[in-house]
């Protein structure tokens, strides 16, 4: 029976679609009419609410596709109403049972095919209707991707089964797994994020070669999955009178339509690492398995990670993407597609390439942005602070419009189409379906969005040269004569006038350009690395004539870019980010410390891309954090990767701490808290790495009677202990335990308490100084604990408190003044600092006590102060010499043994400049000689950093020094040598 006009629900119609709205009542009256259908059809027909009936018209007037199927299959409309399609998509599963019942029945491919797409039509008509009825975008993307990925699977199972008679089945891998094909989701599949009438790019894969099994005949996997891959294809793509399920696009496998349909594990390895290009990098971005053998695609996308991410930040990747938006801008001028909202200017590609650049430049480092979701990574872009907040919401907003947008266009005809319609039928189509009053209006929107979004694309992705606003000025004219010169188009009298006139010392400096202009490095670079050095060099000449002493920056700056002639993305990093050259060279030009380390670790240059964070060093609690959230990115069975990064934050902080110090902006006690604060975040995560590594293989070891578990501490000693470590510093450390003295560890393969602290404090040792790619994290120095090189290399608490109570030396109870747990167990650390604090406040004889503090300082002097040579070159060593910083560090020790006992507040410090404060506050020594030992303990501390990060030894000028000499000697005599004056007030 025809549908009376009643029926249908009263909707504003625009002008333009009166006709349109007329001839779909006409068709679907009709339809109904001239088939004999099942009155329970028609009733599920009229059933519909007004609700309902006006969401009706409005699916049919703007979406033929709906149209075309319900007039074709009214029986849809009742199946959707008793679904609850109509309101919410079904959930994954319930989807995935009722393909499983469809396809049941299917005997033949012609069955398979029908019933799929029959099967696909259902659902879509479910997810139009809720589309164009108010759906968020992001809800209709996951349900078309989650349909895909059904289907994908439905259709492979049904053919494994179905051909598994003929064709035999995959024997299973080495380790016993069985093989099925593996189906990679590409693009806004592997997103999660189809669109209404999406391609799938699809990629197949197996794990391991051999030959099918229980067939009739045996098949090469090879052979096989190349058959099962094409039957898949087939049972999505071909079109029959039933139409098609999903366009399969299969040119994203390695070498494209002329490579292999599938490939096994280890040929996608080594194309990748072989052949694999920039924009293959990209579409594996998106790269996820979607059906098949899902975790085996997983697997394979893991060995393919280090190809798709770079560990370092990785800035060669805009080019690529700028190269490819390039060739798509001349590919839809070149067909007059201006209009084509994904392709075109401000459209929905800009908006992923932005979020991609990100992911591709920084996923390595930040494996966050490891997501295929382009939501998800826009959001994370946030948390990783990459781009403010107000940015990210601002181009989220814009996408869902354009992909709403193409969503109304693709739901008129199923067609995959982003080309906006030239007809007025057509236009107001989309102004409806945008909920827009007329189609200037939807015009005037879409113009606001793209401009908006072609704003932060060129802020991401635009290339630098074309943002020069001087094209013809001076700047102009100054890079066109540093390319000059790098090029050599010069003469050298012309190039030395040129140098000598922006501040070089021409000769040497032109001597020094061209050679390394020359070099074999340059000479035998690749193109696209010699065009990425082409483009940085000016700059580079040019920043560094802007410093203070061009020729010895550019001595500096100039083998740090020979470090990264092979590794390009470097070079790419200075090119795109040309802010970082100035800080680069002024880093370079104050220090050779900071330049070798920069040359040794090019992974450090990423660091001057913040300014805000380079120059501002983090507090304890922030390094924690933020060592933290990088080893929370590392597998815990990946001790290569740990080493790595532990390594590379280790450098970054310092890098931060010595570039923040060279600015200016770091008094000297706040450098040493600052390098302290790193080396002990470093030590508590290598103390957790290593117990970690030992109890999982040995279990835990047994706690002493009355306590919960066995404890660890680690003690600094030294500059550790004093909080005063320096650029080059080794740790001195000392390892104790508290466990049950004959107790064994819990595990499986248990040893000996002892046996596991020596092997975790030999494992701690290791993790420190083993030389991995970016160097080692410390070197250690454990000649401090009880009995020195002789002595076991951990020791329990008691045998600790034993030895220092017995057998220690006067110069060990002199160590224990700087002394102090680092890491480890706060109750043992407690108890080991009452230890301490027991040992220094014993009564000595000060007498007898100054004679030996005396006689060992005169030795050092003898066998660490400087030279005849070197003292009639006016020369002083800061630390060893007579007048020097150790005097300083001895008089305090003095101090502190001699006088603790009577004075608890020297106890409670192990700093020297705190232990001063406390000696003069307490009068024990004069105000006015503690700020003068001060000033000279700030000026050597302050002079040895200096020399530090020159790469400058500890001689120095005598008579820079000679007042603070003077007043150190002075003291040194009345205290420690008071022959011929009174001692210190020892009494």
């Amino acid at each position: 029976m025809p549908l009376p006009e009643s029926w249908f629900a009263e909707i504003d119609v625009p002008v333009a679609l009166e006709s349109a709205w007329r001839e779909a009542r006409q068709r679907l009256s009709e339809g109904l009419a001239a088939t004999t259908i099942d009155p329970a059809i028609i009733d599920g027909w009229l059933s519909l609410n007004d609700t309902r009936r006006r969401e009706f018209s409005r699916l049919v007037l703007l979406s033929d596709f709906a149209l075309d199927a319900l007039t074709t299959r009214p029986a849809l409309l009742p199946t959707l109403i008793e679904s609850g399609e109509l309101e919410a998509a079904p959930s994954r599963a319930q989807i995935e049972a009722s393909l499983h019942q469809a396809l049941a029945p299917a005997d033949s491919e012609e069955t398979l095919h029908r019933t799929l797409r029959r099967f696909r039509q259902a659902r879509m008509v479910g997810i139009v209707w809720r589309d164009l009825n108010g759906a968020e975008m992001w809800t209709t993307a996951r349900a078309v991707s989650e349909l895909a990925e059904i289907c994908l699977e439905g259709a492979l199972g049904w053919l494994e089964g179905h051909f598994a008679a003929r064709w035999g089945i995959p024997a299973p891998r080495a380790d016993g797994t069985a093989q099925r094909l593996i189906v990679l989701g590409m693009g806004k599949l592997g997103a999660g994020e189809l669109n209404l009438s999406s391609d799938i790019d699809l990629i197949f894969a197996f794990a391991e070669k051999g030959t099918t099994r229980g067939g009739e005949r045996e098949y090469e996997h090879q052979q096989y999955f190349t058959k099962l891959g094409q039957k898949l294809i087939a049972a999505l793509d071909a079109i029959t009178a039933d139409g098609f399920v999903f366009r399969v696009d299969m040119r994203l496998r390695p070498l494209g339509d002329g490579g292999p349909l599938v490939g096994s594990f280890n040929t996608f390895t080594s194309y990748y690492q072989d052949q694999g290009r920039e924009w293959e990098r990209y579409a594996m971005l998106k790269a996820r398995p979607v059906a098949g053998d899902l975790d085996a695609g997983h697997e394979l996308l893991d060995e393919l990670k280090p190809f798709i991410y770079r560990k370092y930040l990785d800035f060669g990747a805009i080019e690529s993407l700028r190269d490819m938006k390039a060739m798509i801008h001349r590919e839809v001028k070149r067909l007059g597609r201006d209009d084509n909202i994904k392709l075109g200017r401000g459209g929905i590609r800009e908006v992923e390439f932005v979020v991609q650049a990100f992911q591709l430049i920084r996923g390595g480092r930040d494996t966050e942005l490891q997501v295929t979701s382009l939501r998800e990574a826009m959001a994370r872009l946030v948390t990783l602070e990459l781009l403010p907040q107000s940015v990210v919401d601002e181009l989220q907003e814009d996408y869902a419009f354009l992909r709403d947008l193409e969503h109304a266009l693709q739901a008129q005809q199923d067609r995959q189409t982003q080309q906006l319609p030239n007809d007025p039928e057509n236009q107001a189509r989309l102004a409806m379906a945008m909920q827009m009053p007329d189609w200037d209006a939807l015009k005037a929107a879409l113009s606001a969005c793209r401009e908006r979004v072609r704003r932060h694309f060129d802020a991401v992705v635009a290339d630098p040269d074309d943002e020069s606003q001087a094209p013809a000025g001076e700047s102009s004219q100054n890079d066109a004569v540093w390319r000059q010169l790098w090029h050599g188009e010069m003469d050298d009298a012309e190039a030395e006038r040129v140098m000598a006139a922006a501040g070089y010392e021409p000769p040497e400096a032109l001597r020094r350009l061209k050679t390394f202009r020359d070099s074999r490095g340059v000479q035998s670079m690749q193109r696209i690395g010699y065009e990425r050095l082409d483009a940085v060099m000016p700059m580079l000449l040019e920043s560094v004539a802007d410093s203070e002493t061009p020729t010895t920056a550019l001595e500096r700056v100039l083998p740090l870019i020979e470090a990264v002639l092979r590794r390009t993305a470097y070079l790419s990093l200075l090119r795109e980010n040309p802010q970082v050259l100035p800080s680069l060279v002024r880093l370079c030009a104050a220090s050779p410390w900071i330049a070798e380390q920069l040359a040794r670790h090019p992974i450090l240059l990423d660091e001057l891309l913040t300014p805000a964070t380079l120059y501002s060093p983090a507090d304890k609690q922030r390094l924690a954090d933020e060592l933290r959230q990088t080893l929370a990115r590392i597998p815990e069975d990946d001790e290569e990767g740990w080493l790595e990064a532990m390594r590379v934050f280790k450098q970054t902080q310092v890098l931060r701490v010595a570039a923040s110090d060279i600015a200016g902006g770091r008094v000297l006690m706040k450098v040493s808290d600052y390098l302290t604060a790193i080396a002990e975040v470093v030590l508590d995560s290598v103390l957790q790495m290593a117990w970690r590594s030992l109890s999982a293989r040995y279990g835990q070891p047994e706690p002493r009677e009355g306590a919960d578990r066995a404890a660890f501490l680690i003690v600094g000693y030294g500059k550790l202990g004093g909080i005063e470590l320096g650029y080059g510093s080794d740790l001195d450390l000392v390892f104790l335990y508290d466990a049950a003295p004959r107790g064994v560890t819990d595990g499986a393969k248990s040893i000996d308490n002892l046996v596991f602290f020596t092997r975790l404090g030999q494992r701690i040792i290791h993790l420190l100084s083993v030389t991995t790619p970016s160097g080692t994290l410390y070197e250690v120095d454990m000649r401090l604990r009880p009995s020195g090189n002789a002595g076991l290399l951990v020791s329990s608490l008691q045998a600790f408190a034993e030895y220092q109570r017995k057998d220690a030396w006067i110069w060990e109870h002199q160590a224990l003044v700087r002394a102090r747990a680092v890491a480890g167990n706060d109750e043992l650390a407690t108890r080991f600092e009452a230890i301490r604090r027991e040992m220094l406040a014993r009564e000595r004889d000060c007498a007898e006590l100054r004679q030996e503090v005396v006689r060992m300082r005169l030795k050092m002097r003898e066998h660490l102060g400087s030279g005849g040579e070197a003292r009639e070159a006016g020369q002083f060593h800061l630390k060893q010499d007579a007048g020097g910083l150790v005097d300083i560090e001895f008089m305090n020790q003095y101090a502190v043994l001699a006088l603790s006992s009577r004075t608890p507040a020297l106890l409670e410090v192990t700093d020297n400049m705190r232990l001063m404060d406390a000696l003069a506050e307490s009068g024990r020594l004069p105000e006015q000689d503690a700020r003068n030992l001060q000033a000279a303990y700030l000026a050597y501390r302050d002079a040895s950093h200096r020399a530090s990060l020159a790469k400058r030894g500890s001689l120095v000028s005598a008579e820079t020094f000679a007042d603070h000499r003077a007043h150190i000697l002075a003291l040194w005599q009345r205290w420690m040598q008071p022959e011929t004056e009174s001692g210190a007030n020892d009494q």
